[in-house]
């Protein structure tokens, strides 16, 4: 079986200019593996390749629902294995690459055995957190699921939201299905695993404030207007809650200046990869190879360890 590449790595830390490199070197196809890259429309503020990469090198799961629609996991670990498979089918590599990390998991190791979501509880939960407070939804959750509220911030309204929403459906703690998997994922077969993880975090985050510089001049703040003018949405989408999006929500609503604007989004991204970094340290034993930076030596490697899990044994 042709192994699939898997490059992850916090946002702005070079992963899509690696994944391109290695695709062309390779002849390989990309799987974009990023939550916000999945909504039509999304281009600025995810950083979503342009038409001219994608006409280089073949990109998938880019562009797959509009930013009013839902996108889970289990629907992305479908999508990710077709798309997989077809690449192999082509006798090409699939280079699955990207910083949704719960993606990830979900790919490799399968999904636990949750409900899937409830627009109406949803959208109680959402009201109650807005009318209340996230803190004090935070607190109830501390009642009936002291594991999951641990590790959750008091103002973390999505996963705090789901945690609530899956005691309501089942009456058990979300904590005490988590070690239950389903039979969905985790069957992706021979598969080399990479991580980039930049060394030095002060660079890392010049590279964010750049990036997002460059995101408001390349018309992020019009883009969320055009959306908002297109699609019947609410802040509290999953689609407007990422990063970048939401910044730009609150300063079309005339909460944050230009100024609050910048430095609201660039640590919002900042909080994204210190998040993502440690989701990389939870899975580190499952790396094949660590990465310190994207370099043509990191190229080189990975190339040649594709190369020779595809020699015959």
């Amino acid at each position: 079986m042709i192994p699939a590449v898997l490059l992850l790595g916090p946002t702005a830390s070079g992963k899509s200019a690696l994944a391109l490199a290695l695709a062309k070197r390779l002849g390989g196809e990309i799987v974009s593996v990023d939550s916000a890259q999945v909504y039509r429309g999304m281009d600025v503020g995810t950083a979503k390749p342009d038409a001219h990469t994608r006409a280089e090198v073949p990109h998938h799961l880019l562009d797959v629902v509009n930013p009013d629609e839902a996108y889970s996991a289990a629907r992305f670990v479908r999508d990710a294995m077709a798309a997989i498979a077809a690449i192999r089918a082509a006798d090409r590599v699939p280079i699955v690459a990207g910083g949704t990390m719960l993606y990830f998991k979900a790919l490799t190791e399968g999904l636990s055995a949750l409900p899937p979501a409830n627009p109406a509880l949803r959208a109680a939960i959402d009201a109650r957190g807005a009318r209340e407070g996230w803190p004090a939804m935070h607190a109830e959750l501390a009642r009936i699921d002291p594991v999951t509220a641990a590790r959750l911030a008091a103002t973390d309204a999505q996963r705090i939201q789901r945690a609530l929403e899956v005691h309501g459906l089942t009456g058990r703690p979300l904590s005490s299905l988590q070690g239950s998997r389903a039979r969905e994922g985790g069957e992706l077969g021979a598969a080399l695993r990479f991580a980039i993880v930049p060394p030095d975090r002060a660079v890392l985050h010049a590279v964010i404030a750049e990036r997002f510089d460059a995101m408001l001049a390349n018309g992020l703040v019009d883009e969320v207007a055009s959306l908002r003018a297109r699609f019947s949405l609410d802040v509290a989408m999953p689609s407007m809650r990422a990063v970048g999006y939401r910044q730009a929500w609150a300063h079309l609503d005339g909460r944050t200046d230009k100024s609050m604007l910048r430095t609201t989004g660039i640590a919002a991204t900042r909080q994204l990869a210190k998040r993502q970094y440690t989701w990389l340290r939870t899975m580190a034993t499952t790396m094949t190879m660590v990465l310190e930076d994207a370099g043509a030596t990191s190229r080189d490697s990975i190339v040649r360890r594709v190369e020779a899990a595809r020699l015959p044994a």
